[in-house]
């Protein structure tokens, strides 16, 4: 697991170059343009809404004596549901807007690397590409949201809690934005749940390449504006690779049967 993390976030080295070369950025200019609305929206809204969430979790302390230390805890607490719940719908609002304008790029990518110009793989159309975008964004919405609120909860326990919900939380995002930058290539390669197993079985890949993602979104403005070209990017080189490993580039779908195994 830790050496396929270091292997997601190793592929970031040379993208810059990479997207250059390939003459890629202009494909990115309307995902880059999703991204800073969605950032701006959810940014503005994080910000009204953190006090309104504090006082509704105070409410839940009936008790005079401590009222006020608990509110305190209660507003921190809450700023911070409000910033981890804005990230997670971020991530998945511009990852599902921008599929079908991200795997264009990912099939370059693929095609420089490979120097197969014609794929044995699906070939989808830009609805159906954000079709499977909003698909798979959905899915790992619904999931990510179960698995952060109880996390949440570990907040109430004084320091300990608070550091291992922010590490925990992190992980958790990193791994589901991996997830979608992985499945930009995997979208030509396998169908839906063929995808997911994919992976599962990759996951420590789809970290590594989410913690840089997520580190990217905690630098003023201009992380919203490469986030996407670069974690596209490095998700594209590491998952042919890994295509690669298991034989199932340029193979017909039938194939895939020896890693789900």
């Amino acid at each position: 697991m830790i050496n396929n993390i270091l292997k997601g976030i190793q592929a970031y080295t040379g993208t810059f170059a990479l997207i250059s070369k390939l003459k890629l950025w202009k494909y990115f200019a309307i995902p880059i343009l999703i991204s800073i609305a969605t950032a701006t929206i959810i940014g503005l809204s994080a910000y009204g809404f953190s006090d309104n969430m504090g006082r509704f979790i105070a409410k839940v302390w009936v008790w005079d004596w401590g009222k006020e230390t608990f509110t305190t805890i209660s507003t921190f607490i809450g700023g911070i549901m409000i910033v981890a719940i804005g990230l997670i719908l971020y991530k998945h609002i511009i990852m599902a807007l921008s599929a079908p304008f991200m795997s264009p790029v990912s099939e370059k990518i693929e095609t420089h690397l490979t120097g197969i110009d014609k794929h044995n793989h699906r070939t989808t159309s830009f609805q159906e590409q954000l079709w499977r975008g909003i698909r798979i964004n959905v899915r790992n919405l619904g999931k990510e949201l179960l698995i952060t609120l109880p996390i949440l909860l570990l907040n109430f326990i004084p320091l300990i809690g608070n550091i291992a919900s922010t590490v925990i939380l992190f992980l958790v995002q990193a791994y589901y934005a991996g997830f979608g930058n992985m499945d930009y290539t995997l979208e030509r390669h396998f169908k839906y749940r063929e995808s997911i197993q994919f992976v599962r079985k990759y996951r420590g890949v789809a970290i590594g390449n989410g913690i840089v993602f997520m580190l990217f979104l905690f630098i003023p403005v201009i992380g919203v504006i490469i986030v996407l070209p670069l974690s596209v990017t490095a998700a594209t080189l590491k998952t042919v690779e890994l295509l690669k490993n298991e034989n199932l580039l340029n193979k017909d779908l039938s194939n895939i049967e020896k890693w789900k195994a």
